[in-house]
């Protein structure tokens, strides 16, 4: 990687004084050994002009951070208007950056240096002949590298060399050969706002402190909740830290709603509480039962078809079971694209039960709730219009920048009612606005990172169109692999039919297995070299063996 900046790095004034007997040639050398070397072109440079900590200028009467700050500025005017000089990182730290005095050139030009870093690791991302990662186990880091805390401040110098360490070993996620969970490639109107957000640095809690963010959070919830079909968008919503905090948002708002007096009382004062979802299901539901005091006992497993989908009729005949055992079912969440098959449950059906037994719907559409956005596809959530609550990860299947998690609930007010505790110091009710933008007495946490620019900025500059065509294209894709490899010799599919989503769960039979009787035995050896792995959009599928 090229060197943090470009010329920030000779020592000296701009006239040459207290340089060595040729000056330019040896400040030339200083910058082709940063540029080259990294940090130690400061070592070099020490070589070449004498004592590292020598005074920059002539007569040596200042001392190293006085002299590194006046050669970062060399005018009278602010703001400076002079044009970029060197900085010597070595002799400056984080407290010669604003708020310092005289900081703005220091803090421009080490700002800058971070960016030009971020943008070369940008640039590598996308660059095929570079690697996903530079692999190391965490022994061999942690010996490479001092990593610890120490009680002294760094340089600039060395801050800066963090960053470009930290990067190295960090895997490129936006890497076009990246296959993991989670990630969705890096996009740059989604990375523009993350940087955005960082260095408004507000939080989300009241309208006074975030208004612009605040607002956008309710323009972009409402939209979610009018593309779900909930009329006129009507209904209440929250950015949480993600998919396994919403469904236990929805898990907690369902008991509230059926029990409001466990908020005051808790659990004791509340029959047997439980919740149903499908065998195939994610594990927050089993964890937010746990951190609920509902307890994952409590959370029962309903079969599957062998396309990963639920049962209604096992779903119903649980329910069933629960009442006669004298239990109370308060939720059913429904899988919109399960984690490992990309299943849809039969959400009309499960509406169907739910309505019948006065039970709370909540559909679980983390993963495949991107799918609304296309007209191709949305069919495959008919029914999530029906919903009490919906999960909606645009992190994942729309590649919006992590983390951006939304739980939207049917019914408004219900939120609030449930997880309001009226702090009067923070959520004031003499304030001079409609108070109803104080999203924070509804939400769990009260520090609350903004999410929601990431998703509003890269709605703006796609369009609902260009969403629809990144999901379209995502499982136009999974259709063209499961195509090619669906008869392919050595491959087995793990059921039939092309996927809804763009999982392509396939095994890979090595040559030495393809000719047993398929039974527990040759199951048994065929799990110790493949691994079925959902892929994670807008990559469709990887192979692990």
């Amino acid at each position: 990687m090229a060197s943090p900046g470009s010329g920030f790095w000779s020592f000296g004034s701009e006239d040459g004084s207290g340089d060595s007997e040729n000056p330019g040639t040896a400040r030339a050398w200083c910058q082709v050994a940063q540029k080259f070397t990294g940090g130690i072109g400061n070592k070099l440079c020490a070589l070449l002009y004498g004592d590292a900590e020598k005074p920059a200028e002539s007569g040596g009467s200042q001392p190293p951070r006085a002299a590194a700050r006046k050669a970062a500025c060399t005018c009278d005017q602010k703001p400076c208007s002079c044009s970029k000089v060197d900085v010597n990182y070595a002799f400056l730290h984080a407290t010669d950056l604003l708020p310092a005095c005289d900081g703005e050139r220091p803090t421009l030009a080490f700002l800058q240096d971070v960016m030009n870093i971020l943008l070369q690791y940008v640039v590598k991302s996308f660059d095929r002949s570079t690697k996903v990662i530079d692999f190391h186990y965490p022994n061999e880091l942690l010996q490479e590298y001092n990593w610890e805390l120490a009680d002294q401040p760094q340089n600039l110098e060395e801050i800066l060399m963090h960053c470009q360490t930290t990067l190295k070993y960090a895997i490129k996620t936006g890497h076009p050969r990246y296959f993991n969970q989670l990630s969705t490639g890096l996009d740059m109107v989604g990375l523009a706002a993350d940087w955005l957000t960082s260095t408004a640095n507000t939080n989300m809690f009241t309208y006074e402190i975030a208004p612009v963010f605040v607002l956008l959070e309710y323009v972009t919830l409402k939209k979610m909740r009018e593309i779900i079909g909930w009329p006129g968008g009507s209904g209440d919503g929250i950015f949480s830290p993600g998919g396994a905090i919403s469904n236990m948002y929805a898990m907690m708002i369902a008991r509230f709603k059926m029990f409001p007096e466990v908020k005051e009382k808790g659990m004791a004062a509340v029959p047997r509480l439980i919740a149903f979802t499908s065998e195939h299901s994610h594990f927050s539901l089993k964890k937010g039962a746990a951190a609920l005091g509902i307890g994952t006992d409590s959370v029962i497993l309903i079969k599957c078809d062998e396309r990963g989908k639920m049962i209604p009729s096992d779903l119903e005949r649980r329910i069933l079971e629960a009442k006669q055992k004298g239990f109370v079912p308060f939720l059913v969440s429904a899988t919109a694209g399960t984690t490992v098959y990309g299943a849809f449950d039969p959400l009309l059906a499960v509406a169907d039960i739910c309505k019948k037994y006065k039970i709370w719907m909540h559909v679980d559409a983390a993963w495949g709730g991107g799918l609304l956005m296309s007209r191709k596809h949305k069919w495959k959530l008919s029914g999530v219009e029906r919903a009490n609550s919906v999960t909606w990860n645009p992190h994942k299947m729309m590649g919006v920048p992590l983390q951006c998690s939304a739980l939207l609930v049917r019914e408004e007010g219900l939120m609030q009612n449930c997880n309001q505790m009226h702090a009067s110091y923070l959520f004031q009710q003499d304030k001079h606005y409609d108070l109803s933008y104080d999203t924070g007495d509804k939400a769990l946490q009260c520090g609350r990172h903004v999410d929601v620019f990431k998703l509003w900025l890269m709605w703006r500059a796609k369009g609902t169109t260009g969403f629809e065509a990144h999901v379209d294209k995502c499982l136009e894709l999974a259709e063209y692999l499961y195509n090619i490899i669906k008869n392919r010799e050595g491959y087995e599919m793990v059921f039939d039919g092309k996927p809804q989503h763009t999982n392509v769960c396939f095994w890979y039979i090595p040559p030495s297995l393809r000719t047993l009787e398929d039974n527990e035995e040759r199951m048994s050896r065929l799990s110790k070299v493949s691994v079925i792995c959902p892929p994670w959009p807008p990559k469709v599928l990887r192979l692990q063996a």
